[in-house]
């Protein structure tokens, strides 16, 4: 029997640990920190060891295969150590996709990944496909691969996840946009992000496809780089496609040109608003005319399409001022989007642990649109310099209670409070989710 290490006991080092079972390896799950609660009743109920708040390295050590969370850098000792004695170590997406035939469609980008993927889904469901939803979003692929029959699965994947992946193949890749992110795990060059992000064309060929964002300027340098072997589909709002396959706009309309078959809508009819969500309904249109769903289904899906939660959430308006949970922006790209998609009178919340932010980007739309800034962070520093020469308050707010406090204080009648931190959230909550759950709590008792 050989013995799996599954390193991380989060929802990914789960999956991986039930579909190690069955499939005969002897597991053994290791996690540094703390495994939340319900996740330990999971661990319980399955015939295998594990431990939390330590690695016991001499064990771990003793790996035939080595399923390790993306949460974990490559360059920490552990891992240096297990592949420096020739131990396998891998993602969780790359173990479920060695013990299933269905058919892949994979999303990566640094921006917009969970609303493309949950609007792929949406679209395949309403088409009648048997269809999982995994990745970053969802459950674990390897748990529905261990407990599901899914012919086709819709995965979000990160860059964390495409390091750990060798031989898994997508049947349809798509890269939604490429934007600095990360980069604290990339040695801060960019070239490395992008690399990570490509990996998701690894192992096609001809008979898969490759959709991406033509309007991407880092995209297009890569390709011209590149040989890909797969069938590559552009989407933009720049150019005209009429003259080949993929999506664009013309005359306010939405065009998805496939085997010279079109389909049209009105920009207006789609179910989300902003530039952002023209790209992401592209996207997940071409994926969906490539599986052959019929024109009507795919039009439907992409009008009554609802947004997930803490991405542009309308919380409520409270005496004329909205309040608005985005809470999953945690890079300057998301916020960007966010912004842009807004109009004048903003109360910007921002802040949180900084990933390399470069913030001159959203001067513009700072000295355009926002009224003040509060910072909601431990460490501020950089954005307060990134704006002080802008006239506008700034203040600081070490709670989420404080910071929707502060905002409601300088919002007037007819702003927005928009919650779009730019930053990850680990330095005063659990998560991005936790984040946005305390915004909505507070402002509903405004």
């Amino acid at each position: 029997m050989k013995n799996l290490v599954v390193l991380g006991g989060g929802e990914s080092g789960i999956g991986a640990a039930k579909l190690g079972l069955k499939k005969g390896y002897k597991v053994f799950v290791s996690d540094k920190g703390q495994i939340k609660e319900k996740y330990k009743k999971v661990l319980s109920n399955l015939a295998l060891e594990w431990e939390e708040e330590q690695h016991s390295v001499g064990r771990i050590l003793e790996a035939d295969l080595v399923v390790k969370s993306p949460g974990i850098p490559d360059n920490v000792t552990l891992i240096r150590e297990l592949r420096e004695k020739g131990i396998e170590v891998i993602s969780e997406i790359e173990f479920a996709g060695k013990y299933t035939d269905a058919k892949m469609i994979c999303i990566t980008g640094s921006n917009g990944k969970t609303t493309t993927s949950m609007w792929l889904y949406h679209i395949l469901r309403n088409g009648g496909l048997n269809v999982g939803l995994a990745g970053n979003v969802g459950i674990s692929l390897a748990a529905q691969v261990a407990e599901e029959n899914f012919e086709y699965y819709v995965v979000e994947i990160s860059s964390f996840q495409l390091d750990g992946m060798f031989d898994f193949k997508a049947d349809i890749a798509i890269l939604l946009n490429i934007t600095p992110d990360h980069l604290d795990r990339y040695d801060y060059e960019m070239q490395n992000y992008v690399d990570s992000k490509f990996r998701i064309t690894q192992n096609q060929t001809a008979a898969e496809y490759f959709i991406y964002c033509l309007d991407d300027e880092i995209i297009n340098r890569e390709l011209s780089k590149r040989q890909l072997n797969a069938q590559l589909i552009p989407f933009t709002i720049k150019q005209d496609l009429s003259e080949q396959q993929g999506a664009y706009i013309k005359n306010e309309q939405l065009i998805i040109n496939y085997q010279n078959q079109e389909l049209n809508m009105s920009i207006y009819e789609l179910a989300l608003e902003g530039k952002h969500n023209i790209y992401n309904s592209m996207a997940s249109g071409v994926a969906s005319r490539i599986l052959e769903l019929r024109k009507d289904i795919v039009r439907d899906s992409l009008m009554d399409f609802q947004n997930i939660e803490h991405r542009m959430e309308t919380v409520v308006t409270v005496h004329g001022i909205k309040f608005v949970n985005d809470s999953k922006a945690t890079n300057i790209a998301s916020t960007w989007y966010a912004l842009e998609s807004v109009g004048e009178g903003v109360v910007w919340i921002a802040g949180g642990v900084d990933k390399g932010n470069d913030y001159s980007i959203l001067q513009d739309f700072v000295k355009e649109k926002v009224r003040a800034v509060i910072c909601l962070g431990k460490d501020n520093s950089k954005i307060k310099d990134a704006f002080k020469g802008l006239d506008i308050p700034i203040a600081e707010a070490d709670t989420m209670e404080g910071a929707v406090q502060f905002s409601y204080q300088l919002a007037q009648k007819g702003d927005t409070v928009l919650l779009s931190p730019a930053c990850a959230s680990f330095d005063l909550f659990e998560s991005y989710e936790d984040r946005g759950r305390q915004f909505k709590e507070q402002v509903r008792a405004l």
